[in-house]
């Protein structure tokens, strides 16, 4: 309702001068308030002396105050309130973005708090309310891969399938050429003015039917720029699942963190990316913004001014108070006015 009122302007504001006339209206009746005609004549008011006024009496100026009010809303409405918005359209087109994302068994390590798969997760999803212009994918791999979401500019339900993205989905392994592959497949007959996809992985490949370099090749053959980050501890060992038992839990030990470097490296020089390493869910917020900074959708936006009718609520308003004084003065109010 602040909001609301905050919103108003008034279109014909010289109308507004009328309600000087309110306070003068108000004092005229309270004048001459009592000097009407007497309705009932006596001869003598000895009998009266003394006898207490009827309590309601006192409300009576509640009439006065209801039609005022009604008076003061209607100059108002005459006034043409009207509500105002501001909006953008935006023209041009954006980016398109395609995510791959390991979710392989070690992305449960625990060197990246709380967990590398969640702190994946959660840059992820900050990375896609900051490209709010742009059609974004994702496509998760570990030995196999699988188009979770294809190219949508719904980033809500973009974001509940991220949320729903598990370390013992798919099977054991890293086919990072496969899951490379399967996001140029998604973006190759795009349109868009920069086709871009980012590569997250904490290993090195070790399935899949295509390399690395081959499908960074494929990717520089449309036009696609990629950026890998390798996702791990900088040194020593950590704690993650390698071999899963026949009930789906996991055996974990001790192993070195091993990222192929040099060969997101070669990939992201050869289709004009960047290579980043994320040590700590910090540095992986810092790398996204950054990729964010990059690339840069163009767009160009108009600022409207759309206005709206609001007489209609004073209106109303002022017809229920007169209603409300037309009532209480010819019923609670008859036989004292």
């Amino acid at each position: 309702m602040i909001d609301w009122w905050d919103s108003l302007i008034f279109a014909d504001k010289w109308a507004l001068w009328f309600l000087l006339a309110v306070p003068v209206l108000a004092v005229a009746v309270f004048l001459l308030a009592g000097k009407g005609k007497p309705v009932l004549r006596l001869s003598s008011f000895r009998y009266l002396q003394g006898a207490p006024s009827p309590p309601i009496v006192k409300w009576r100026t509640l009439l006065y105050i209801l039609r005022l009010g009604a008076i003061v809303l209607l100059i108002m409405a005459f006034a043409r309130p009207q509500s105002k918005s501001e909006f953008k359209r935006s023209h041009g087109e954006g980016i398109d973005i395609m995510l791959a994302i390991d979710v392989s068994p070690s992305m449960n390590a625990i060197d990246i708090s709380p967990t590398r798969m969640i702190a994946a997760k959660t840059q992820a999803e900050r990375f896609i309310d900051a490209r709010p212009d742009d059609r974004i994918g994702v496509v998760i791999f570990s030995a196999e891969t699988f188009t979770l979401c294809p190219l949508t500019s719904d980033h809500e339900a973009l974001k509940t399938m991220i949320e729903t993205m598990d370390p013992a989905t798919l099977e054991m392994g890293t086919a990072i050429g496969m899951g490379l592959a399967k996001c140029v497949e998604r973006l190759k007959d795009s349109k868009a003015k920069s086709k871009v996809i980012i590569l997250l992985t904490d290993g090195e490949n070790n399935a899949g039917i295509i390399a690395p370099l081959d499908a960074g090749k494929l990717a520089k053959t449309y036009n696609i720029r990629v950026y890998t980050i390798g996702l791990g501890a900088n040194s020593g060992k950590v704690l993650a699942p390698v071999t899963q038992n026949p009930d789906g839990t996991f055996v974990q030990q001790y192993q070195d963190v091993d990222i192929d470097e040099a060969t997101l490296m070669n990939i992201a020089k050869n289709t004009g990316g960047k290579y980043f390493r994320a040590g700590d869910s910090g540095k992986l917020e810092e790398i996204y913004n950054e990729i964010n900074r990059m690339e840069k959708s163009e767009f160009e936006k108009n600022d409207n001014e759309q206005r709206q009718e609001e007489f209609l609520p004073f209106v109303n308003i002022a017809i229920l108070l007169l209603f409300v004084e037309f009532i209480l003065r010819y019923t609670l109010f008859d036989s004292i006015t």
